[in-house]
């Protein structure tokens, strides 16, 4: 037994359900489409600075992460702010890692579809429309040489000159046409990234939200759909159904997402989630009785997983990747718990000790004992330290595993160790 801290702190025991949802191939085709966006995977043992210079990745598991969300049936997000883009992930970095996602997606037998984040982060202090445009067309380049699609990532320049509606006009009017296929928008509010507020040219959601529509309008063809984070459902449904035909709204709504993708009866959302990399497992089985007609069996899968994303999402909601990199360690996704500028810092054990509790409500912690053997050792960590948490033996089965992406899905022969 666990004891984990309460809201004020006093530590409180907890028993693990135990009953782990194992990722597994949809049956059959999905009706809507879902792109998870995937965070990077830090190599923990690189000798650099972590707050000067590129972060250090462990290109093997990070995309062997990749691997487990394709074989689940679901797309990826690459390079989104997810991947902690503008926040310890730099362009050069990012670019690495669409080459070489797009060069496993292509050997991948499930054909998976990838859409990558082109945006402005590597050209500083951007002044002029036409310095901001070009800065696009390079990240845009790179994505579509490697295959991927694009998606037009919210770029904090233009709040930064304090562009008016007729200024993103231009820019994103010859982003739109430029491409070689239809491209994604991006509209991530300022509660994911502050430095985006008033993105559109006006701070009003609504006159926002109608600039867009406008722009997408003149020319549907070139716009395969729109991803909107703004955690506004009733926004979201208000503006999906003005959308032009054939156009889809992805909702990065990590709050309302599963009202959102059932939908109303005549309109539904598409995904764009940071979520679904966390739980891709409910996710796809989710999805794929949402396929069969089951709406009711795709709802009882969906609701324990809200209020685990509302509080990884939880303000500050920016800070939300921390939350993804934990479940990702716990699941033994990952060997460590360490992120690029050591972003896990960025949240408390108060809010650890509640994603650990909601996850495994959720049937997300795919190997109970190595996830409890792991929150042992950060609550330690952390000054967490009652005789109770002292890690009892565990039995774990023997894997046979040959290779370090087969042993991960297990506990660690050293945690194994230390756990004796």
């Amino acid at each position: 037994m666990l004891h984990l801290p309460a809201d004020d702190g006093t530590p409180v025991p907890y028993t693990l359900q135990g009953d782990p949802l194992a990722p597994r191939t949809p049956a059959l085709p999905l009706t809507r489409t879902a792109f998870a966006a995937a965070h990077v995977i830090s190599d923990p043992l690189a000798d650099h600075a972590p707050w000067d210079g590129c972060p250090a990745v462990d290109w093997d598991a990070t995309l062997r992460f990749r691997h487990g969300l394709w074989d689940q049936g679901l797309g990826l997000a690459e390079a989104m702010d997810t991947a902690q883009r503008g926040m310890g992930v730099d362009w050069g970095t990012a670019g690495e890692l669409i080459r070489r996602t797009m060069a496993e997606a292509r050997a991948h037998p499930m054909n998976p579809r990838v859409a990558c984040g082109a945006g402005t982060d590597h050209k500083p202090n951007l002044a002029t429309l036409d310095a901001i445009r070009a800065a696009y067309f390079e990240q845009a380049e790179l994505i579509e040489s490697a295959g991927g699609q694009v998606i037009l990532m919210a770029s904090r320049a233009l709040p930064a000159m304090g562009a008016t509606p007729e200024d993103y006009h231009t820019v994103y009017r010859a982003l739109i046409d430029g491409a070689r296929h239809p491209v994604i928008l991006h509209w991530l509010g300022d509660m994911f990234d502050p430095a985006l507020q008033g993105y559109w040219g006006s701070r009003d959601v609504a006159v926002a939200g109608d600039f867009v529509l406008d722009l997408i309008a003149e020319h549907p063809a070139r716009v395969d759909g729109i991803k909107i984070s703004l955690l506004d459902k009733a926004h979201e449904e208000s503006f999906r159904a003005r959308l032009p035909a054939g156009v889809r709204l992805y909702t990065g709504d990590d709050f309302n997402y599963a009202d959102l993708i059932i939908g109303d009866g005549t309109r539904y959302s598409h995904a764009l989630l940071g979520i679904f990399a966390a739980i891709a497992p409910v996710a796809a089985r989710a999805l794929e009785a949402l396929a069969q007609g089951d709406t009711a069996t795709c709802r009882a899968l969906f609701a324990p997983t809200v209020p685990l994303s509302r509080e990884i999402f939880r303000t500050p909601t920016r800070f939300y990747k921390a939350g993804i990199a934990f479940l990702a360690w716990l699941n033994g996704d990952q060997t460590h718990f360490v992120m690029p500028a050591g972003f896990q810092a960025t949240r408390g054990i108060i809010h650890y000790a509640r994603v650990f509790r909601l996850a495994d409500q959720a049937r997300l912690l795919r190997d109970p004992a190595l996830a409890e053997y792991r929150m042992r050792a950060l609550l330690t960590t952390f000054g967490v330290d009652r005789q109770e948490q002292v890690a009892r033996p565990l039995t774990v089965a023997a894997t046979g595993a040959t290779s370090r992406g087969e042993a991960d899905q297990t506990m660690s022969e050293a945690d194994q160790n230390n756990a004796k």
